[in-house]
């Protein structure tokens, strides 16, 4: 009786699913020692993000929607996020009188003192997620990236 051979299953359906679950799976690998972090400070890396974003255009402040735009990734509900950024006082929201629909925000000297905080246990946090890699392979692997993101990102985002 002859056997029959069965061909070997194709883990991946083609080179971009391969890269995309590839990608993703790094992601969970690496965001999972950066929660880790985060969680010791009471905050989620999107609550960190903002406070890095407005402590860049401080003593400024920026609309809540260009705050929005500006994150790394979307926030689902940008309004629950810097509702408890504000009870913990480390931003603070105000209306301008010419315009009460607009919502401007901007960081506290509270919030500076915990992105300086934060600043060196993040750099070793970054340093074990990526430390392994070269300085080439690191900048290989930011072009690589910014390539792939290129043709999704608007035109005027920061990230092009």
């Amino acid at each position: 009786m002859a056997t029959r051979t069965v061909p070997p299953q194709r883990r991946f359906d083609s080179p971009e699913q391969e890269a995309f679950l590839g990608l993703w799976r790094t992601f969970d690998r690496l965001r999972a020692m950066e929660e880790e972090l985060f969680a010791r400070y009471d905050l989620t890396s999107q609550q960190y993000n903002a406070l890095r974003l407005l402590r860049s255009v401080s003593p400024d402040t920026l609309r809540t929607l260009d705050l929005s735009t500006r994150l790394v990734s979307r926030a689902p509900d940008t309004t629950r996020l810097l509702d408890k950024l504000a009870e913990r006082q480390l931003i603070e929201r105000h209306r301008p009188a010419t315009n009460r629909r607009e919502v401007r925000v901007g960081i506290t000297a509270a919030g500076i003192a915990l992105l300086d905080e934060l600043q060196e246990p993040l750099r070793e946090c970054h340093t074990r997620q990526l430390g392994h890699l070269t300085r080439t392979q690191l900048h290989d692997l930011t072009d690589l990236l910014r390539t792939a993101r290129l043709p999704h990102e608007d035109a005027d985002s920061s990230w092009r």
